[in-house]
């Protein structure tokens, strides 16, 4: 997006970003979590920030799909150019996260392949005075829509097929899974702690995490 402002200047922190992860000693990143309404992302990131925070030391901060449509997207629906401003602001706001040697964890339906792309894209590009980007790591939350349909806590998907609710994800809308996502979930009954081992260990895997503590 273009920037519509003018006679704005970047203004460079005094610290740089590896002096900022060295004292916090942890490294700045975004866990960006998709799949279907009902897929179980909310309750996986829940319980991957406890775990963050609880056995590993590292502060994280979960960015939830409903929770930022309370206050930064209040003033957006969900048409296909609000749900893309809606990705583009959550992108922006993980990267300032990240930035600060916080690791982002978002949790949003993103049905979009070329919005999860510009987010990505965004964290490969450099903060103003960094030499390089941020890490990225997409997860797939992936259940079939009939799971999800099952579980259904909002109501959701039943509203949707009476024509209640146009252009939902999953049954007017497409969603578009992702090709190459770091890690995939098939989350049909699997239990939480199990889901949130396959990102940790991703994260252990990548050298993006602190030992564990003793």
């Amino acid at each position: 997006m273009t920037t519509k402002a003018t006679n704005i200047t970047f203004h460079a922190s005094a610290l740089t970003r590896s002096e900022r992860s060295e004292v916090r000693n942890q490294r700045g990143l975004t866990i960006w979590l998709t799949g279907l309404s009902a897929s179980g992302k909310s309750t996986i990131a829940v319980e991957l920030e406890h775990q963050l925070l609880r056995d590993r030391g590292v502060h994280a901060y979960r960015l939830d799909g409903d929770n930022v449509r309370f206050g930064l997207n209040k003033d957006l629906g969900f048409s296909e150019k609000d749900r893309t401003e809606n990705i583009r602001r959550i992108a922006e706001v993980a990267k300032l996260f990240a930035d600060s040697a916080s690791i982002a964890i978002t949790s949003f339906i993103s049905p979009n392949r070329a919005d999860r792309d510009t987010a990505r894209q965004l964290h490969q590009v450099p903060t103003p005075g960094e030499e390089t980007g941020l890490p990225f790591v997409e997860v797939f939350v992936d259940v079939p829509i009939a799971v999800a349909e099952e579980r259904d806590p909002k109501g959701l998907y039943k509203l949707a097929r009476q024509g209640k609710i146009p252009e939902f994800t999953g049954i007017s809308a497409p969603y578009e899974k992702p090709e190459k996502p770091e890690v995939h979930i098939h989350n049909h009954d699997l239990p939480v702690q199990d889901a949130v081992k396959q990102i940790v260990d991703y994260l252990d895997a990548q050298g993006y995490l602190p030992p564990k503590k003793e």
